[in-house]
């Protein structure tokens, strides 16, 4: 099967210039977002998610069109192993960037201590393990609809075959570590709520701290997170669900895994529009119009009291990561730790009266 119509040339087009121009927006938005940038390592993973769909984008598509055109051009050897390694090692890239990112929300909300800690650098290894087929381990081949290459999934040798399988087991416990740190990101989130709704709002309690604190910031990154998530998650399950159907089921549908790849191809084209779409100023304005409407609806409301830590934040303002997410929240929230020596961890746990 030889790409031929234009209507399936026009999507390649499509696909790539989205991704470029969406990514590239989605950088200078980032960038320019100084306050968001310097709150926690969260953006930098956001922002290390746009250059790594930029650059996959940048990278395959254009070798993806000029096989439309000349479709000889995958069957070149050393060019369809280039093309299957960016597919590999954005694809994993991606993956991981997402998972790291929930658990820095995880580690910031729950272990601060541990938090500072923290630092992953998946990259090499990431090259490496996606390098491993051009090195013997496994072979690239021109797949059926004969417009994309990919490791070689129903080949008969061992180690190749262990090759696919393995690949395919990263990508999934990437995928459910994800789910777990997200749910449990949620999880702590909602139990500090609920424990601090049951103390008295008296001056200085816990209660009115975390009042002062958990605000925009806290909800837009959770929404950046989940969202991101879902969109990541969603568009690369199908490829690694056709990684181990081909691995263990001999039947071939290449439309499937046509399909499967244009899905994953849709991420670098979605991701960066959340970010643009969900970045804080925007966000601080549909929450503040939010709660405006429902003041209108319900009457006036009581002032919100003024952090008595930073008398200029009140208690919308965006600053819950800038102070849990670092080693320093001990200064800003004494009654959470009884002594020098008490254990960071048990911040996590439900805050007694």
């Amino acid at each position: 099967m030889q790409p031929s119509h234009a209507n399936d040339f026009a999507l390649p087009m499509f696909m790539f210039a989205g991704g470029a121009i969406g990514n590239l927006i989605a950088i200078f938005v980032l960038s320019v977002s100084i306050r968001e940038r310097k709150s926690s390592a969260f953006y930098t993973l956001v922002c290390g998610l746009a250059v790594t769909d930029l650059l996959g984008t940048c990278l395959a598509s254009p070798l993806t069109i000029a096989n439309y055109l000349n479709p000889n051009v995958l069957k070149i050897p050393r060019v369809c192993e280039f093309h299957s390694f960016l597919l590999l090692f954005f694809g994993l890239t991606g993956l991981s960037i997402i998972c790291a990112m929930a658990a820095e929300r995880y580690l910031a909300i729950c272990c601060p201590y541990t938090y500072q800690r923290w630092r992953v650098d998946p990259r090499p290894s990431h090259t490496v393990f996606c390098c491993l087929p051009a090195m013997g381990a496994s072979a690239s081949e021109l797949q059926l609809s004969g417009t994309w290459c990919f490791i070689n999934w129903r080949t008969p040798e061992p180690v190749a075959a262990a090759y696919c399988v393995l690949y395919g087991v990263v990508s999934l416990l990437l995928i459910l570590g994800t789910i777990a740190l997200n749910l449990a990101v949620c999880s702590a989130l909602l139990l500090m709520r609920r424990s601090s709704a049951r103390l008295p709002a008296t001056g200085g309690s816990v209660r009115r701290r975390w009042t002062a604190l958990s605000s925009t910031a806290e909800a837009q990154m959770i929404a950046v997170l989940v969202t991101t998530s879902v969109v990541v998650l969603a568009c690369s399950a199908p490829l690694v669900i056709r990684v181990f159907h081909n691995c263990f089921i001999l039947e071939q549908d290449p439309k499937a895994d046509l399909a499967s790849i244009r899905i994953a191809s849709v991420n670098p084209i979605l991701d960066p529009w959340i970010y643009i779409l969900l970045r804080r100023s925007l966000f601080q304005r549909i929450l503040s119009l939010t709660r405006r409407g429902r003041r209108t609806r319900g009457g006036s409301s009581p002032k919100t009291p003024r952090n008595p830590f930073h008398p200029e934040l009140t208690g919308e303002s965006p600053v819950l990561t800038q102070l849990i997410g670092n080693a320093n929240i001990t200064a800003l929230l004494p009654s959470a730790v009884k002594s020098p020596t008490h254990n960071a961890d048990s911040l996590c746990q439900t805050p007694t009266d």
